[in-house]
Protein backbone atom coordinates (compact mmCIF):
# COMPACT_ATOMS: atom_id res chain seq x y z
CA UNK A 1 0.00 0.00 0.00
CA UNK A 2 2.28 2.34 0.52
CA UNK A 3 4.98 1.68 -2.64
CA UNK A 4 3.91 3.26 -5.61
CA UNK A 5 1.88 2.34 -8.19
CA UNK A 6 2.92 0.39 -11.69
CA UNK A 7 1.12 3.30 -13.61
CA UNK A 8 2.38 6.84 -13.95
CA UNK A 9 0.33 8.02 -10.78
CA UNK A 10 -2.66 9.64 -12.99
CA UNK A 11 -4.89 6.56 -11.97
CA UNK A 12 -5.42 5.38 -15.06
CA UNK A 13 -4.58 1.59 -14.10
CA UNK A 14 -6.36 -0.09 -12.36
CA UNK A 15 -9.26 1.80 -12.00
CA UNK A 16 -10.45 3.82 -15.29
CA UNK A 17 -12.11 0.60 -16.70
CA UNK A 18 -14.35 0.11 -13.42
CA UNK A 19 -15.21 3.58 -13.39
CA UNK A 20 -16.16 3.63 -16.65
CA UNK A 21 -18.51 0.48 -15.63
CA UNK A 22 -20.02 2.76 -12.66
CA UNK A 23 -20.69 5.71 -15.29
CA UNK A 24 -22.37 3.11 -17.60
CA UNK A 25 -24.60 1.38 -14.88
CA UNK A 26 -25.45 5.45 -12.88
CA UNK A 27 -26.49 7.06 -16.18
CA UNK A 28 -28.81 10.13 -14.91
CA UNK A 29 -27.33 10.51 -11.42
CA UNK A 30 -24.75 9.94 -8.81
CA UNK A 31 -22.88 7.01 -7.36
CA UNK A 32 -20.93 6.86 -4.56
CA UNK A 33 -18.66 3.82 -2.88
CA UNK A 34 -17.01 4.38 0.23
CA UNK A 35 -13.85 2.48 0.53
CA UNK A 36 -11.97 1.35 3.64
CA UNK A 37 -11.05 4.94 6.27
CA UNK A 38 -9.64 5.45 9.45
CA UNK A 39 -9.48 8.08 11.81
CA UNK A 40 -9.41 11.34 10.02
CA UNK A 41 -9.56 9.39 6.54
CA UNK A 42 -12.30 8.37 4.13
CA UNK A 43 -11.44 6.78 0.84
CA UNK A 44 -14.69 7.55 -2.06
CA UNK A 45 -15.29 5.97 -5.12
CA UNK A 46 -17.60 8.54 -7.29
CA UNK A 47 -19.08 8.84 -10.31
CA UNK A 48 -21.83 11.47 -11.99
CA UNK A 49 -24.45 11.57 -14.97
CA UNK A 50 -26.40 14.47 -15.40
CA UNK A 51 -27.36 17.48 -12.63
CA UNK A 52 -24.08 18.39 -10.39
CA UNK A 53 -22.91 18.93 -6.84
CA UNK A 54 -24.47 22.18 -5.31
CA UNK A 55 -22.14 24.48 -4.28
CA UNK A 56 -20.64 23.19 -0.80
CA UNK A 57 -17.60 22.98 1.30
CA UNK A 58 -15.98 20.55 3.40
CA UNK A 59 -13.90 20.74 6.90
CA UNK A 60 -11.40 18.30 5.60
CA UNK A 61 -8.95 18.16 2.63
CA UNK A 62 -10.10 16.91 -0.30
CA UNK A 63 -7.37 15.41 -3.03
CA UNK A 64 -8.54 13.44 -5.65
CA UNK A 65 -8.06 11.86 -9.06
CA UNK A 66 -10.29 12.13 -12.15
CA UNK A 67 -10.36 8.57 -13.71
CA UNK A 68 -13.15 8.70 -16.48
CA UNK A 69 -14.88 11.99 -18.27
CA UNK A 70 -14.61 15.74 -17.73
CA UNK A 71 -14.76 17.19 -14.25
CA UNK A 72 -15.90 20.65 -13.70
CA UNK A 73 -16.02 22.65 -11.07
CA UNK A 74 -16.03 26.25 -10.01
CA UNK A 75 -13.11 27.06 -6.96
CA UNK A 76 -12.13 30.29 -5.56
CA UNK A 77 -14.49 32.65 -8.16
CA UNK A 78 -12.93 30.95 -11.07
CA UNK A 79 -14.29 27.87 -13.16
CA UNK A 80 -11.94 24.83 -13.31
CA UNK A 81 -11.79 21.36 -14.89
CA UNK A 82 -10.02 18.33 -14.49
CA UNK A 83 -9.14 15.64 -17.21
CA UNK A 84 -8.35 11.88 -16.30
CA UNK A 85 -5.02 12.19 -14.71
CA UNK A 86 -5.05 15.25 -13.14
CA UNK A 87 -5.73 15.71 -9.33
CA UNK A 88 -7.44 17.83 -7.34
CA UNK A 89 -6.54 19.34 -4.37
CA UNK A 90 -9.16 21.27 -2.11
CA UNK A 91 -8.63 23.06 0.92
CA UNK A 92 -10.96 22.84 4.13
CA UNK A 93 -14.00 25.53 4.02
CA UNK A 94 -13.02 26.49 0.54
CA UNK A 95 -17.05 26.52 -1.37
CA UNK A 96 -16.76 24.44 -4.50
CA UNK A 97 -19.24 22.60 -6.65
CA UNK A 98 -19.06 20.05 -9.36
CA UNK A 99 -20.32 19.19 -12.40
CA UNK A 100 -19.50 16.75 -15.86
CA UNK A 101 -18.19 18.30 -18.56
CA UNK A 102 -19.88 16.06 -21.04
CA UNK A 103 -23.09 14.38 -21.20
CA UNK A 104 -21.39 10.99 -20.70
CA UNK A 105 -20.06 12.59 -17.05
CA UNK A 106 -17.59 12.03 -15.26
CA UNK A 107 -15.88 9.61 -12.21
CA UNK A 108 -13.05 10.41 -9.50
CA UNK A 109 -11.24 8.75 -6.93
CA UNK A 110 -10.68 10.44 -3.36
CA UNK A 111 -9.35 11.26 -0.11
CA UNK A 112 -10.74 13.33 2.61
CA UNK A 113 -8.22 13.99 5.13
CA UNK A 114 -8.55 15.91 8.23
CA UNK A 115 -6.22 18.86 8.57
CA UNK A 116 -5.37 17.85 12.12
CA UNK A 117 -3.88 14.45 10.59
CA UNK A 118 -2.02 16.88 8.46
CA UNK A 119 -0.82 19.22 11.77
CA UNK A 120 0.33 16.11 13.01
CA UNK A 121 2.63 14.76 10.19
CA UNK A 122 3.61 18.73 10.16
CA UNK A 123 4.41 18.60 13.32
CA UNK A 124 3.18 22.25 13.89
CA UNK A 125 4.35 24.10 10.65
CA UNK A 126 1.23 26.24 9.46
CA UNK A 127 -0.92 24.29 6.97
CA UNK A 128 0.33 24.45 3.57
CA UNK A 129 -2.06 26.17 0.60
CA UNK A 130 -2.30 24.90 -2.67
CA UNK A 131 -3.27 27.94 -4.41
CA UNK A 132 -3.94 26.13 -8.16
CA UNK A 133 -6.40 23.21 -7.34
CA UNK A 134 -5.78 21.26 -10.28
CA UNK A 135 -2.51 19.31 -10.50
CA UNK A 136 -2.41 18.20 -14.23
CA UNK A 137 -1.03 14.39 -14.69
CA UNK A 138 2.35 15.85 -15.90
CA UNK A 139 2.74 17.86 -12.78
CA UNK A 140 1.85 15.29 -9.98
CA UNK A 141 3.20 11.37 -10.09
CA UNK A 142 2.16 10.98 -6.93
CA UNK A 143 2.45 7.77 -4.47
CA UNK A 144 -0.87 8.86 -3.47
CA UNK A 145 -2.54 6.30 -5.87
CA UNK A 146 -1.35 3.91 -4.53
CA UNK A 147 -3.88 4.61 -1.88
CA UNK A 148 -7.06 5.53 -4.40
CA UNK A 149 -6.14 2.09 -6.30
CA UNK A 150 -7.19 -0.23 -3.84
CA UNK A 151 -9.91 1.91 -1.62
CA UNK A 152 -10.68 -1.53 0.19
CA UNK A 153 -8.39 -3.18 1.62
CA UNK A 154 -8.25 -1.86 5.38
CA UNK A 155 -5.77 0.89 6.67
CA UNK A 156 -4.16 0.12 10.22
CA UNK A 157 -2.39 2.45 12.50
CA UNK A 158 1.12 2.55 10.62
CA UNK A 159 -0.30 3.06 6.92
CA UNK A 160 -2.79 5.86 8.55
CA UNK A 161 0.54 8.11 9.75
CA UNK A 162 2.30 6.97 6.60
CA UNK A 163 -0.90 8.30 4.29
CA UNK A 164 -1.01 11.44 6.73
CA UNK A 165 2.74 12.26 5.92
CA UNK A 166 2.25 11.80 2.10
CA UNK A 167 -0.67 13.86 1.74
CA UNK A 168 1.12 16.66 4.08
CA UNK A 169 4.48 16.00 1.82
CA UNK A 170 2.13 16.92 -1.13
CA UNK A 171 0.41 19.72 0.38
CA UNK A 172 4.09 21.11 0.08
CA UNK A 173 5.34 20.06 -2.76
CA UNK A 174 2.59 21.82 -4.71
CA UNK A 175 1.89 25.14 -2.05
CA UNK A 176 1.96 28.74 -2.84
CA UNK A 177 4.79 30.57 -1.97
CA UNK A 178 5.52 30.24 2.47
CA UNK A 179 3.90 32.95 4.21
CA UNK A 180 6.20 34.76 6.74
CA UNK A 181 7.37 32.98 9.46
CA UNK A 182 4.26 32.96 12.21
CA UNK A 183 4.51 31.63 15.76
CA UNK A 184 3.48 28.11 16.16
CA UNK A 185 -0.22 27.27 17.57
CA UNK A 186 -0.79 26.33 20.70
CA UNK A 187 -1.55 22.80 19.79
CA UNK A 188 -1.76 20.81 22.90
CA UNK A 189 -4.34 23.44 23.72
CA UNK A 190 -6.50 23.50 20.94
CA UNK A 191 -6.60 19.61 20.90
CA UNK A 192 -8.34 19.80 23.98
CA UNK A 193 -10.82 21.91 22.68
CA UNK A 194 -11.16 19.57 19.26
CA UNK A 195 -11.46 16.51 21.48
CA UNK A 196 -14.11 17.80 23.46
CA UNK A 197 -16.25 19.11 20.21
CA UNK A 198 -15.31 15.45 19.04
CA UNK A 199 -16.46 13.22 21.93
CA UNK A 200 -20.04 14.73 21.84
CA UNK A 201 -21.11 17.16 19.13
CA UNK A 202 -24.49 16.59 19.78
CA UNK A 203 -23.72 19.16 22.84
CA UNK A 204 -23.57 22.74 22.37
CA UNK A 205 -20.39 24.19 24.06
CA UNK A 206 -20.21 28.06 25.63
CA UNK A 207 -17.01 29.56 24.64
CA UNK A 208 -16.64 29.85 28.92
CA UNK A 209 -15.77 26.53 28.54
CA UNK A 210 -13.57 26.47 25.49
CA UNK A 211 -11.74 29.44 27.36
CA UNK A 212 -11.11 27.21 30.72
CA UNK A 213 -10.24 24.14 29.37
CA UNK A 214 -7.47 25.37 26.79
CA UNK A 215 -6.13 28.70 28.84
CA UNK A 216 -6.60 30.69 25.93
CA UNK A 217 -8.94 33.51 25.50
CA UNK A 218 -11.48 33.53 22.59
CA UNK A 219 -10.33 35.39 19.52
CA UNK A 220 -7.31 33.65 19.95
CA UNK A 221 -8.47 30.60 20.30
CA UNK A 222 -10.84 31.30 17.32
CA UNK A 223 -7.62 32.30 15.09
CA UNK A 224 -5.46 29.65 15.91
CA UNK A 225 -8.31 26.76 15.78
CA UNK A 226 -8.48 27.71 11.98
CA UNK A 227 -4.64 27.93 11.91
CA UNK A 228 -4.03 24.36 12.84
CA UNK A 229 -7.31 22.39 12.00
CA UNK A 230 -8.39 24.47 8.90
CA UNK A 231 -12.25 25.51 10.02
CA UNK A 232 -13.50 27.04 12.46
CA UNK A 233 -14.52 25.48 16.27
CA UNK A 234 -17.99 25.89 15.15
CA UNK A 235 -17.96 24.80 11.72
CA UNK A 236 -16.28 21.17 13.23
CA UNK A 237 -18.87 20.61 15.07
CA UNK A 238 -21.10 20.63 12.78
CA UNK A 239 -19.19 18.85 10.89
CA UNK A 240 -18.96 16.16 13.38
CA UNK A 241 -22.91 15.91 13.62
CA UNK A 242 -22.89 15.48 9.78
CA UNK A 243 -20.76 12.76 10.42
CA UNK A 244 -23.11 10.74 12.69
CA UNK A 245 -26.02 11.90 10.77
CA UNK A 246 -24.74 9.82 7.58
CA UNK A 247 -23.88 6.89 9.74
CA UNK A 248 -27.28 6.74 10.75
CA UNK A 249 -28.63 7.07 7.55
CA UNK A 250 -26.55 4.35 6.31
CA UNK A 251 -27.73 2.16 9.17
CA UNK A 252 -31.15 2.88 7.79
CA UNK A 253 -32.54 5.35 10.63
CA UNK A 254 -35.53 7.40 9.06
CA UNK A 255 -34.00 11.24 8.36
CA UNK A 256 -36.16 12.82 10.75
CA UNK A 257 -34.77 10.42 13.59
CA UNK A 258 -31.71 11.27 12.52
CA UNK A 259 -31.17 14.65 12.43
CA UNK A 260 -32.52 14.78 16.04
CA UNK A 261 -30.02 12.28 16.98
CA UNK A 262 -27.29 14.07 15.45
CA UNK A 263 -28.52 17.40 17.60
CA UNK A 264 -30.07 19.05 14.49
CA UNK A 265 -33.66 21.20 15.20
CA UNK A 266 -35.24 18.99 12.80
CA UNK A 267 -35.30 17.36 9.53
CA UNK A 268 -35.01 20.72 7.65
CA UNK A 269 -31.99 21.57 9.22
CA UNK A 270 -30.17 18.74 8.66
CA UNK A 271 -30.98 18.64 5.05
CA UNK A 272 -29.46 22.20 5.25
CA UNK A 273 -25.91 21.58 6.58
CA UNK A 274 -26.21 18.44 4.71
CA UNK A 275 -26.39 20.31 1.37
CA UNK A 276 -23.69 23.19 2.22
CA UNK A 277 -21.59 20.32 3.30
CA UNK A 278 -21.51 17.66 0.54
CA UNK A 279 -23.83 19.45 -2.51
CA UNK A 280 -26.24 16.23 -2.24
CA UNK A 281 -29.63 16.55 0.29
CA UNK A 282 -29.61 13.19 2.51
CA UNK A 283 -32.08 11.45 0.49
CA UNK A 284 -30.30 11.83 -2.58
CA UNK A 285 -26.94 10.88 -0.96
CA UNK A 286 -28.70 7.83 0.40
CA UNK A 287 -29.99 6.87 -3.24
CA UNK A 288 -26.49 7.50 -4.48
CA UNK A 289 -24.68 5.00 -1.90
CA UNK A 290 -23.51 1.73 -3.47
CA UNK A 291 -21.85 -1.43 -1.56
CA UNK A 292 -21.76 -2.20 1.99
Amino acid sequence: MTGRCRDDGGGRAGGLDGLRGHLAAGAGGHRLRFGSGAAGIERLEASLVGAGFAPHRHDTYAIGVTLAGVQTFRYRGEPRHCLPGDWHVLHPDEVHDGTPGTDEGFGYRILYVDPYLVQQALGGRPLPFVADPVLRRREARSPLWAWLRRIDEPLDDLQRLDLGVLVADMLEEHSAARPARRSAPALEALSRVRELIADDPVVRRSVEEFERISGLDRWTLARQFRAAFGTSPTRFRTMRQLDRARLLLRGGTPPHEAALKAGFADQSHLTRMFKRAYGLTPAAWTAALTGP
